[in-house]
């Protein structure tokens, strides 16, 4: 089972931080870097998720993930397009899809995927995004949708945001900002985790 802490960070030093004080379940989202130094991050970043029992996940760059030996992938609508998912299959490495809309969310569920995420749940000023927030209610009727797999919510969450999102039908609660651009990350990480692995 997935944790329900989910946070996705730009580089693998974040990884450093917060995988070693509990943090089980990290996306690494590295933009506009050179490959050797993709893979670079992405070996750092998955010797200390091995060393500390924690999942990685890698953003976008499937084939590094194949070439490196990691156990996951999440995929945008983009990158299905590219992506080799039977290589990815071939390689065991499970994938997780964005999914924004219900055009979308057909298109991600024909991979089989082996979770949903869904955003943005409120407005973020991390990206520009096309689409309205989603909202609670939607959460709902996605877990119905995407059968027994975790669903993700992602987008403008607060620690607070994040509760309401795990009530409302979402299994994970995905953060950037909350974490990232905190002035205390390692104490606000520490606060997610208690609260979202509170029975």
């Amino acid at each position: 089972m997935l944790d329900p802490f989910y946070p996705v960070v730009p580089d693998s030093s974040w990884v450093l931080k917060l995988v070693p004080i509990g943090t089980k379940l990290i996306q690494l989202r590295i933009k506009d870097q050179p490959e050797s130094e993709i893979r670079r991050q992405v070996r750092e970043a998955k010797a200390v998720c091995a060393q500390h029992g924690a999942d990685l996940i890698v953003n976008d760059y499937w084939q590094v993930a194949i070439d490196e030996g990691c156990a996951w992938v999440h995929l945008g609508q983009e990158d299905l397009v590219d992506a080799d998912v039977k290589a990815l299959r071939r390689a065991n490495i499970r994938i997780g899809v964005s999914t924004h809309d219900h055009a979308e969310l057909d298109k991600g569920l024909a991979i089989d995927p082996d979770y949903v995420a869904l955003g943005p749940i409120w407005p973020t000023v991390l990206k520009q995004m096309p689409w309205a927030p989603q909202g609670t209610d939607r959460l709902a009727e996605w877990k119905k949708l995407i059968g027994n797999r975790p669903l993700v919510a992602i987008g403008g969450l607060t620690l607070e945001r994040a509760l309401l999102c795990l009530k409302s039908g979402a299994d994970i609660a995905s953060v950037v900002g909350d974490i990232v651009n905190h002035a205390d990350p390692i104490g606000q990480a520490r606060a997610w985790i208690d609260a979202t692995r509170r029975p």
